[in-house]
């Protein structure tokens, strides 16, 4: 296809490709881990926190529009070239659009840098590794999007990974440094306590995001099949996928729960667990019928109200510090 014959990027062309209506997910656990911050170590470096609000949010967009690209590339299926990828359906050149995401990836690299000058330098590491899953998890000759790795990737990455660094940048004391000492030795120090607590309060966020991608990859099996990715559902088959479903959200209440008994997070949190009938409602709904266009809407859903609750009480306790909050 020659330049002339691609279509234009317009705004609402621009917008899926970029997945924008999804980010609120990642939203969630920045936003998360910047209230922790200051509710459980009193301090928010507004300046550090803009910083990273910009990488985070850019890296989030490049892995939208980056997947689009690869998974353009590495179709097997016609109808999805036709009907469903943005880029082949739409007419969009891959190569301006990658040109573009890889602008968004230089950003994000370049705020990473700026945040490792200002915090520490295993930051580097930390940073590196969450853009290395972001990049390989569909470039590659073996990305891992295409083994049933992606549910063990996204939640801990996504999920947890946004948690500790949005706190990280924030925190007086680190989890976790990396110092040069005399000539080029390196003196790797973990406070275990604090990085502890950090995976407990952001073990519901990873695993609910995990969920979102669990139900996405049940609601695109037959289509993933037929395009060579084979996902978690795949091995697991469609039907003990669907019915290992309810264990994600379930196991992310167990977590808010332990939290609060080591008083992690304060007793308030256990609120949240008024929304378990919403969250049952709509693993019923999901568990039904799993259908990209109507009914994988509740595994986000389930996700932005029971983290904007937790958001909502770490935030009315940093407000309202009185007794018992």
């Amino acid at each position: 296809m020659t330049e002339a014959k691609y279509n234009k990027i317009t705004w609402p062309l621009f917008l899926e490709l970029i997945s924008l209506p999804q980010k609120t997910t990642a939203l969630m656990p920045f936003l998360f881990g910047v209230v922790y911050a200051q509710y459980a170590f009193d301090r928010i470096d507004w300046l550090n926190t803009l910083i990273y609000f910009v990488g985070q949010f850019c890296i989030a967009l490049f892995v939208s529009g980056f997947n689009h690209v690869q998974d353009f590339k590495k179709a097997k299926d016609l109808n999805y070239l036709k009907t469903t990828n943005v880029i082949s359906r739409e007419r969009l050149n891959p190569k301006q659009v990658m040109i573009f995401m890889l602008c968004l990836l230089a950003t994000a690299c370049l705020m990473g840098l700026i945040l490792v000058l200002r915090t520490n330098l295993i930051l580097l590491f930390i940073g590196g590794v969450t853009i290395a899953v972001a990049i390989f998890y569909t470039y590659g000759p073996f990305p891992l999007s295409r083994f049933p790795l992606g549910e063990i990737l996204s939640g801990p990455v996504e999920g947890f990974g946004t948690i500790f660094i949005a706190s990280f940048v924030n925190m007086p004391h680190l989890p976790i440094t990396l110092d040069f000492r005399s000539g080029w030795i390196l003196l790797l120090s973990i406070n275990l306590p604090l990085l502890i607590q950090l995976m407990f309060v952001g073990m519901p966020f990873a695993i609910f995001d995990s969920s979102v991608m669990y139900a996405d990859n049940i609601c695109d099996l037959k289509q993933d099949i037929k395009n060579e990715r084979f996902t978690l559902p795949f091995y697991l088959g469609q039907k003990k996928a669907v019915q290992l479903y309810p264990l994600w959200p379930a196991s992310a209440f167990v977590f808010i729960i332990i939290s609060v008994i080591f008083s992690y997070l304060p007793f308030w949190s256990l609120l949240s667990l008024l929304l378990l009938p919403y969250v049952i409602r709509n693993i019923k709904i999901f568990m039904k019928e799993q259908n990209k266009h109507t009914t994988f809407q509740t595994a986000i859903n389930n996700l932005l109200f029971v983290g904007a609750a937790q958001i909502l009480i770490l935030l009315l306790c940093v407000l309202i510090p009185v007794s018992g909050f």
